[in-house]
């Protein structure tokens, strides 16, 4: 796949994964893997840019999801990304039930 920022190393033992951690590190993952896909679409600076702030939010997922305001905090978040990457367009949204 592609490279990807290392999660800070941890002083401690790393909490027990959380569900909606998990949901939103693969949505992150599925933009980062579809701005890969349309690279040819973006200029050097526009994909370096793009592909640096999923890494820098993919590196801090774990305390934006430890905020009272997680929800719509990453939301907003991932909304950005799908402006860009198109990622929801990709969903079959026939098959959610």
């Amino acid at each position: 796949m592609f490279p990807f920022a290392a999660p800070p190393p941890f002083a401690s033992e790393p909490s027990s994964p959380s569900p909606l951690l998990d949901f939103y590190r693969e949505e992150f993952l599925k933009h980062l893997e579809c701005l890969h896909l349309l690279r040819e679409c973006f200029s050097d600076r526009a994909f370096a840019s793009a592909e640096k702030a999923l890494d820098q939010i993919l590196a801090q997922l774990d305390g934006l999801c430890a905020r009272h305001n997680a929800g719509e905090v990453v939301s907003q978040l991932l909304a950005s990304f799908d402006c860009v990457t198109g990622v929801s367009a990709c969903c079959d949204r026939t098959r959610i039930h």
